[in-house]
């Protein structure tokens, strides 16, 4: 007799997004992330190859800031910006056993996403009162982006055909989200005149932690 199958699963839990803009400095967004995974089964459980996909909110956030309108009024607003993504990742996992039923692990991979939208929208009134492209605009969206996936985790066995898996993992992009050229004589209606909007440039960068069960599909041959 002998055995082949795979495990399958779901995942999910908590985002925390920073971009880096070539303007000011960003604040950390929190938002969430769902994955569906596919691994493969090793007859010594010390290594694996998986595929995913998942949904994820990417981006990040102003808060506590001063801002002065053109009457010079002072205040104080809240602003996150959304980037919605499709993510597929493919990479390898090496494990280590703790106990007869838990493991530990690291794992790198190769992603892919797809920003299927975003929330720069709510800010075009913001953008035109105060001179134009002040925040990002959806016009400069690269909706395909490809980085890195790395972490680690443990799992554990609930049952032969069921376990837990507890993931953190480190996402940096390796292409822009984001890509602005610079834009000369954009009339700016604080000061009556004729400004450069200089290049914006954005990356992802995310760090998720997860939490999920797995499932193992077995398929037995019997000679």
């Amino acid at each position: 007799m002998q055995g082949q199958g795979y495990y399958f699963g779901v995942k999910g839990g908590m985002t925390l997004g920073v971009q880096k803009w070539n303007s000011f400095e960003r604040d950390p967004l929190i938002k969430y992330h769902g994955i569906a995974f596919i691994e493969s089964l090793d007859d010594t459980g010390q290594f694996s190859l998986f595929a995913q996909a998942g949904f994820h909110q990417k981006g990040s956030a102003i808060r506590n800031r001063n801002f002065f309108d053109r009457n010079g009024n002072l205040f104080r607003p809240s602003y996150e910006f959304i980037f919605n993504n499709i993510s597929l990742t493919v990479g390898g996992k090496k494990k280590h056993w703790l106990s007869d039923k838990m493991r530990a692990h690291y794992m790198f991979g190769l992603r892919g996403d797809y920003t299927i939208g975003t929330n720069l929208d709510e800010y075009e009134a913001f953008n035109e009162r105060n001179g134009g492209l002040f925040f990002p605009v959806d016009f400069f969206v690269r909706k395909l982006n490809f980085g890195l996936m790395f972490g680690g985790g443990l799992e554990f066995d609930l049952s032969e055909f069921v376990g837990a898996v507890i993931d953190f993992t480190v996402n940096p992009d390796v292409s822009y989200q984001y890509k602005q050229p610079e834009i000369r004589n954009v009339y700016n209606p604080l000061t009556m005149g004729n400004r450069t909007i200089q290049e914006r440039t954005i990356r992802n960068l995310t760090f998720q932690i997860s939490v999920g069960f797995r499932f193992l599909r077995k398929i037995e041959y019997i000679d």
